[in-house]
């Protein structure tokens, strides 16, 4: 097997019993490296040092990753002005923070007879968060629920949630059958 010392110089084709004597005598640990190669790399080191130093880097790096979470924000076709207001702005501040949003409206006994107010309380979402989001999902009836889902803008992620009004969104029109 070909050996490399503890600083990566290498030692030559050694023999397997002649390899692990010298691990002994340096008092480290004779570890194969390249098991594939031919032949195989063997390197003197501390094993558990190694491993330990590999744990560290992979706690690391998971520290530095931003996991993106699913926000998902529910409402009826009888949702009131300022209620969807307030649920435009939390969905902003989940924007915001980089995590993905499904908007989600819920019918229940006959009002799942007219999905188009539900379509148009999402068309209203979308265009209300279109400044920090863009549509990942179009509108899909699943059983009793109509949702959209909205993937953050990369030039959103940080941004302060603007003032939202009532003037600020489209008013659904008046073509659209009234809410029960």
């Amino acid at each position: 097997m070909r050996v490399l010392d503890e600083d990566g110089n290498q030692l030559g084709l050694l023999p397997t019993h002649e390899a692990l004597r010298q691990a002994q005598e340096r008092g480290l640990d004779l570890v194969e490296v390249a098991p594939m190669s031919a032949p195989p790399v063997c390197k003197y080191l501390n094993y558990g040092q190694y491993k330990y130093e590999l744990q560290k880097k992979e706690k690391d790096s998971k520290k530095r990753q931003k996991v993106v979470e699913l926000k998902e924000l529910r409402c009826t076709p009888k949702i009131g002005e300022a209620d969807l207001l307030t649920k435009i702005r939390q969905a902003h501040k989940f924007l915001s923070a980089g995590d993905r949003v499904k908007f989600s409206v819920k019918f229940r006994g006959r009002e799942a007879t007219h999905p188009e107010i539900g379509r148009a309380i999402l068309t209203r979402v979308a265009e209300g968060l279109a400044d920090v989001a863009q549509l990942e999902r179009a509108p899909l009836l699943e059983g009793r629920f109509l949702s959209i889902q909205l993937l953050a803008l990369p030039k959103a992620k940080g941004r302060e949630p603007s003032a939202l009004s009532s003037a600020t969104l489209p008013e659904l029109t008046a073509s659209s059958p009234e809410r029960e």
